[in-house]
């Protein structure tokens, strides 16, 4: 099976694109589950292409650098090849330079402080109930 048949664009075809959508992209080299999941990360300002915050429809091309937030975390990947159509994941990992970086090692992550349950600020549960105790409910 060539490249293009498998969605990726070769630069040197005169019938392919060179730039994607950065929605359709990061969803083809699978950074996300679906494009729809990928377009709300680019309107929920997730997404920084060249450092500027990408809407859904932004154009990507070879050489840009894509930082994405998922779950907390950045990852940072350079376009090496554009994909239009959703490939299997060692052709996705062909089309990118990942360049995030490495998670924290356990020992680090024991180290950190937590909250304990209930201490700070009440819930919307506790506050309720306080309410009721104090005669302030809305009956």
């Amino acid at each position: 099976m060539t490249p293009a048949e498998n969605g990726i664009r070769a630069n040197g075809n005169k019938s392919t694109a060179t730039q994607a959508r950065v929605d359709s992209w990061t969803w083809a080299v699978r950074l996300f589950k679906t494009r729809s999941a990928a377009a709300e990360a680019c309107r929920g300002g997730h997404v920084r292409v060249n450092g500027a915050a990408a809407k859904p429809a932004q154009s990507v091309k070879p050489g840009d650098e894509v930082r994405i937030r998922i779950s907390g975390v950045e990852r940072i990947v350079i376009v090496e090849q554009i994909v239009t159509k959703r490939v299997s994941a060692p052709l996705a990992a062909q089309c990118l330079i990942d360049r995030s970086p490495p998670p924290p090692s356990r020992e680090i992550l024991a180290t950190m402080p937590r909250r304990d349950r209930g201490s700070g600020r009440p819930t919307k549960r506790e506050r309720r109930e306080t309410d009721r105790l104090l005669g302030r409910a809305d009956e």
